[in-house]
C-alpha cells in the first residue's frame, strides 16, 4: 500500500533503477533485436495490391490524377494509337502483295493462254498449207489430164449431144443458146470469146436457137441463154440472162456472175503454178499449129 510518504518521495523511486531492472531491460532489448532480424529475413509472403503492375499498362483510367500520371496517360495513348496505325500499316502491305501476287498470277495465266492460241494458229496455219498444197498436187493431177480448148465452138444439131455425152466426164461444158436479133445475145457472144482464153480447161459452145429447133416460145422468152453441163448432166440453166444482167455487160461480169453460182473459178483462186501451166499448154498448141 502507498503511503503519502511514498508518494511524497516517489520521485525517487520512479528514477531509480536497480540492477535487475537492467538486466531484464538487456533481455526485452536483445529479444526485439532477434524478432526485428529474423523479419528481415523472413521472405515475404504477399505484396500488396498493385505493387508489382506495370505503370505503363493503361487500365480504362487514370492511375494518377496528378499532372505526371496525365501526361503518363497521354504517352500511353499515343504509343497504342502509333502501334494501331503501325497495325495497319502492315496488314495495308501485306493486302497489297497479295494483290500483286494475284495480279501476276491472271498475267502469267493470260501469257501462257496466248503462247497456247499462237501454238494452235502455227498449227492451224501447218494444218492448212498442208491441205492447200495437197489439193493443189490434186488439182494439178486433175487440171494435166484435161484437155485444153481455148475457144468458142459452134455446134450444129446432130453435134450438140455428142459433145456433151462424148466428152471427158471431168470437164465443164457450158453453151450459149442465141438468136441474133435477140437483145443480149451479142453480148454474150462477146464474152464467150474472152472467158473461153481465160479458162482454158472449160468447154465454151454456142449454138442458134433456129439450128437446135427450139419452140418459138422459148426463142422469144428465154433467150440469151446458158446451159452448163458435166459428165452428161445438166448441172445448170439460166433464161434470159439480160434479167440478171442486163441487155449490154462485159465479160468480167460475165464471169463473176458464173463464179458465184459455182461454174467457174475465180482466177484470184487458181494457183500460180496452174495457170502457168494453162499458158504453157496454150503457147505450145499454138506453136505446134
Amino acid at each position: 500500500m502507498t503511503t503519502l510518504d511514498d508518494k511524497i518521495l516517489g520521485l525517487k523511486t520512479q528514477y531509480y533503477v536497480s540492477s535487475s531492472e537492467d538486466e531484464a531491460s538487456d533481455d526485452e532489448c536483445a529479444s526485439d533485436k532477434e524478432d526485428m532480424d529474423q523479419t528481415e529475413q523472413a521472405p515475404v509472403q504477399g505484396t500488396a495490391p498493385g505493387c508489382c503492375q506495370d505503370p505503363s499498362a493503361w487500365q480504362g483510367q487514370a492511375t494518377n490524377t496528378g499532372p505526371k500520371g496525365v501526361l503518363e496517360d497521354w504517352r500511353r495513348f499515343k504509343q497504342l494509337e502509333t502501334e494501331h496505325r503501325a497495325e495497319q500499316q502492315a496488314e495495308k502491305v501485306a493486302l497489297v502483295k497479295k494483290l500483286a501476287f494475284t495480279c501476276r498470277s491472271e498475267l502469267n495465266d493470260t501469257e501462257k493462254t496466248e503462247g497456247q492460241e499462237e501454238d494452235d494458229v502455227e498449227l492451224d496455219e501447218d494444218s492448212l498449207r498442208w491441205y492447200r498444197g495437197q489439193r493443189l498436187r490434186e488439182m494439178q493431177q486433175k487440171s494435166a489430164s484435161l484437155p485444153t480448148f481455148g475457144q468458142v465452138l459452134d455446134l450444129t444439131r446432130s453435134q450438140y449431144v455428142d459433145t456433151i455425152d462424148k466428152e471427158n466426164k471431168h470437164v465443164l461444158i457450158i453453151i450459149h443458146i442465141f438468136e441474133p436479133f435477140v437483145p443480149g445475145c451479142d453480148a454474150v457472144n462477146g464474152c464467150f470469146q474472152c472467158l473461153a482464153q481465160d479458162h482454158p480447161r472449160v468447154k465454151f459452145c454456142r449454138i442458134q436457137s433456129s439450128e437446135a429447133e427450139v419452140s418459138q416460145t422459148f426463142t422469144s422468152k428465154g433467150l440469151p441463154a446458158i446451159l452448163a453441163y458435166r459428165g452428161g448432166q445438166l448441172v445448170a440453166n439460166f433464161l434470159r440472162i439480160t434479167d440478171q444482167l442486163g441487155e449490154d455487160f462485159f465479160a468480167g461480169d460475165l464471169e463473176s456472175f458464173l463464179v458465184e453460182h459455182g461454174l467457174l473459178q475465180s482466177k484470184a483462186d487458181v494457183p500460180t503454178v496452174l495457170q502457168q501451166s494453162d499458158s504453157q499448154d496454150d503457147d505450145s498448141d499454138f506453136d505446134v499449129d
